[in-house]
This record gives structure tokens, sequence and C-alpha cells, in this order.
């Protein structure tokens, strides 16, 4: 459905608990989704069975480090990553001191995926722009996903021309885009695509809650979002 409905990007997470960095929503998909056991290995292995019937659509993956990866050599999940079909790989919580081994583990690898915040210092904002291959993801603002900004997406415009100035990969905007309007004013900031999460997790979890067809009612969510020039990345658990 994803795939006919011209969305670029599925974002896809292996579930973990207790995020600060996600509102309730998410949340509570992960923890449905950690009840029925659902971890790394069954997440590269769904991937790699649906990844040969999509004509379009590219998955990046978010994966947790303490959750998931801190007992895996990092080289070795890059390589199990890749091999499922990964296009781009976003670590939640990768420690500072791990990111040279990360951006040297993935180096032959199309997959990395940086994530920055608007108000990083400049030289936080070059690594970004440097090391990004897959696509560089731009908090909008400090808080929890599925929260807007305050002042609104016009503020990014410098954010996101300081990073083209650099960057080889996309620019995408993240956090609090529920709407139409939202794309286009992230659209006039100059950023290549926008990440949708918390707003489309919640379209799924209504039309479980009310016996809904969720396929038909996601893919009017997304359809809903998205004008006719803009690309649109939608991320879920």
């Amino acid at each position: 459905m994803l795939d006919e409905s011209g969305v670029d990007c599925l974002e896809l997470a292996v579930p973990f608990p207790g995020s600060v960095t996600d509102g309730p929503t998410v949340r509570a998909s992960a923890d449905r989704a950690l009840a029925q056991g659902v971890d790394l290995d069954a997440t590269l292995a769904f991937i790699a069975r649906v990844r040969p019937s999509l004509r379009r659509l590219r998955i990046a993956l978010l994966v947790d480090w303490s959750h998931s990866l801190k007992r895996r050599p990092l080289s070795t999940v890059a390589d199990e990553v890749a091999a499922a079909g990964v296009d781009g790989l976003l670590v939640h919580g990768l420690p500072p001191r791990l990111r040279a081994e990360y951006y040297q583990a993935t180096h032959a690898l199309p997959i990395v995926t940086t994530c920055y915040h608007r108000v990083s210092s400049p030289e936080v904002l070059a690594e970004a722009a440097a090391k990004a291959t897959a696509y560089v993801y731009l908090v909008a603002h400090y808080g929890r996903s599925g929260s807007a900004p305050a002042a609104g997406y016009a503020e990014l415009a410098g954010t996101v021309a300081r990073l083209r100035a650099t960057a080889s990969a996309p620019i995408a905007v993240g956090f609090g885009v529920r709407t139409r309007d939202d794309v286009e004013a992230i659209h006039r900031c100059g950023a290549d695509a926008v990440i949708v999460g918390s707003a489309g997790v919640a379209v799924v979890e209504s039309a479980l809650a009310r016996g809904r067809d969720v396929v038909a009612d996601f893919g009017g969510f997304a359809r809903s979002l998205r004008p006719s020039t803009i690309t649109l990345s939608t991320g879920s658990t």
C-alpha cells in the first residue's frame, strides 16, 4: 500500500522500551510489538521477505543501540542490515565514542542516516552533512515525537541551507508533522522530505480500535499529506 501510495521511504523501527524521544503514541506501538516478540532479527527477516516486491519504496531502519545493538559488533550489524535490503540505518542512542566505529562499519554500504537538531553546533552539522549517505534527519525541535515546534517550521530554513552547502544526501525534517500544511511549510524551508511518525501510527491505532480497514485508512492519510511535488517519508513501528 505504501509503495502504491507514492510514499518514498518507510522508517521502520525495531521496537524498544521506554524511549525518551518518543511520545505516548509511538511508545505504545513499541510496547505492542515487544509483547509480540518483535526484535532485530524478526524485523530484518520481514524486510528481506518484502523487499523484492517493492517497486519504489525504500526502507530506513531505526535501531536502539542499548536494546538491540549493544552486544553485537557494529560491523556485523551493518552487514546484516545491508543483506536484508535496508536502504538507510538510524541508530538511536549511539554513544559518541562509537560514532567513528559506526561510520567505518558502514563506509562501504550506502545505508548511513545521520540525525541532528537544528541548534546543533556548526561542527556537528558539518559532520552530519559529510557522513550521511541515505539522508540527514533534521529534528525540528527538542521534545518528544508527535509534538510540533511552537514557532512552526520557518526557522529551519537557515539550518537547511547550511546543511545543503555540503550535504550530498537528502535532508528530511521530522517531529510534529501531521498535516499537508506542515508538509508545505517544511518544503518552503528547502528540505527534500518530511518524516511522519506519530500521526501515522495514531491512524493505525484508531483503525484497529474501531475495527476499520487499516490499509485503507492509512493509505488515505498518506495521500492527504502529499502535494504532488513533495516527497513524503513515513515512519512507523
